[in-house]
C-alpha cells in the first residue's frame, strides 16, 4: 500500500479515476485504521497509525558510523558525517504571501567548509504526502551521508517544499486558474530565489536539479519543461505525463491541460531544452499502470533529441520501489549537476 495514487488519470486526463479519488482516500484511511487495530489493539491504535504513516512499515533510517573504502593503496575506514536538516519558511508571492514549510538538507562538510558552494536538488513529494517522507521513508539524508563517505557522490544540498496548504488539497505542483495558487511559479521562482539567497548554492541551472515521485515526478517534468535552463536535471520517479482533469486546477481548459501535460508540451519545449543541455532521468515499475505512458515519453524525448535515460524496475507504484532506487537517484543527481 502506498500514500501516492497509482494513476491520476484513466489512460488520459480525467476519466473515472477522478470520481474515485474520494473513495480511494477513504479506503486508504480505513486500511490504516484496521491494520492499527489488528496489530496494536484499540488503545495503541493511534500510536501505531502514526508510526506506520511515518515509516510506511519500513524500519527508521539508520546510518553507519563509518564505511570501508577500498583504493589502489589499500582499504581504509572513513567516518560517515550526517547532513544537517533545517526546517524553514518561504513566503511566496505566487501563493499570495503564503508561507510554505520547507525541509533543507545541508550536506556533509557544509558547516566545516564555509567558502564552498554546492549544487541543489529540489525534491517534490507525491499526493497525499509531505516533504518529511523523503527523510523518514526515502532516507535521503542517510543515503547522501553514506554515499559521500564512500566517494560515490559529491555533496548536494537537497530542498523539499510542501506542495499544498492542506494535506488533502491536491495542487499537482502546477499554476491553477484560482488566484494566488501558482505552485509552479513558487517552486521555479520564489523557492529557488529563497534558497539561493539563504545558502551557499551554485547559482546556475547547470547546478540545479528537480526530482519527484508520483505526482512529484509529474511536477518535476512539468516545471522543468516550462522553465528551460532553470533546472539542468529533471528526474521523475514513477511520474506521469498527462495533466489531471481537475476543474479546481485548470477549469477543464483544453489549452491549459495541454500546456500542463509534458507529453503534449514537449514538442514546443524541446528546442529550448536541448539548447540548455537538460538531462532527463526517469524510471517506472514494471507493474505500474503508468509505465506505458513513461515508455512513450522516453521515445518522444529521443525523437526530439533531448538527452535522457529511462528504465523499468520490477515493482509497483509504491515507496518500496522509490526507497530502493534512492541511492541511484542521488548518484545520478551528483553526476549531472555542476559542482564548484
Amino acid at each position: 500500500m502506498t500514500s501516492d495514487r497509482p494513476f491520476p488519470q484513466g489512460g488520459g486526463p480525467g476519466g473515472a479515476a477522478g470520481s474515485s479519488r474520494a473513495g480511494w482516500r477513504r479506503a486508504v484511511l480505513l486500511a490504516l485504521v484496521l491494520a492499527a487495530l489488528a496489530a496494536a489493539g484499540v488503545s495503541g491504535a493511534g500510536r501505531y497509525v502514526s508510526t506506520f504513516w511515518t515509516y510506511r512499515g519500513f524500519p527508521p533510517p539508520s546510518t553507519p558510523r563509518s564505511v570501508v573504502v577500498r583504493t589502489a593503496s589499500g582499504a581504509r575506514r572513513v567516518p560517515v558525517v550526517m547532513p544537517a536538516v533545517q526546517g524553514i519558511s518561504v513566503v511566496s508571492k505566487a501563493l499570495g504571501g503564503y508561507s510554505d514549510q520547507v525541509q533543507v538538507v545541508l550536506p556533509p562538510g557544509y558547516a566545516t567548509h564555509p567558502h564552498q558552494r554546492y549544487p541543489v536538488l529540489y525534491l517534490l513529494h507525491g499526493f497525499p504526502g509531505l516533504p518529511s517522507g523523503f527523510l523518514t521513508i526515502g532516507r535521503v539524508a542517510s543515503i547522501e551521508a553514506t554515499l559521500v563517505a564512500e566517494g560515490r557522490m559529491k555533496p548536494v544540498i537537497m530542498v523539499m517544499p510542501t506542495g499544498t496548504r492542506s494535506f488533502l488539497a491536491d495542487q499537482e505542483w502546477a499554476n491553477s486558474t484560482a488566484p494566488a495558487n501558482g505552485w509552479e511559479t513558487f517552486v521555479a521562482r520564489d523557492l529557488v530565489r529563497a534558497i539561493d539567497s539563504r545558502y551557499r548554492t551554485i547559482r546556475s541551472g547547470s547546478a540545479r536539479g528537480i526530482a519527484g515521485l508520483s505526482e512529484g515526478g509529474y511536477g518535476a517534468l512539468n516545471i522543468g519543461l516550462h522553465h528551460p535552463g532553470e533546472f539542468g536535471l529533471l528526474e521523475s520517479w514513477s511520474g506521469y505525463m498527462m495533466a489531471y482533469h481537475a476543474s479546481a486546477l485548470f477549469s477543464h481548459n483544453a489549452r491549459l491541460l495541454s500546456y500542463n501535460s509534458p507529453a503534449l508540451w514537449l514538442r514546443s519545449a524541446a528546442p529550448a531544452i536541448r539548447a540548455a543541455h537538460t538531462y532527463v532521468w526517469f524510471y517506472s515499475g514494471t507493474s505500474d499502470p503508468l509505465t506505458p505512458q513513461n515508455l512513450a515519453f522516453a521515445a518522444e524525448l529521443t525523437s526530439f533529441g533531448v538527452a535522457n535515460h529511462f528504465y523499468t524496475v520490477p515493482g509497483a507504484h509504491s515507496w518500496a520501489l522509490w526507497r530502493g532506487q534512492m541511492w541511484q537517484a542521488l548518484i545520478v543527481a551528483s553526476e549531472h549537476l555542476r559542482h564548484a
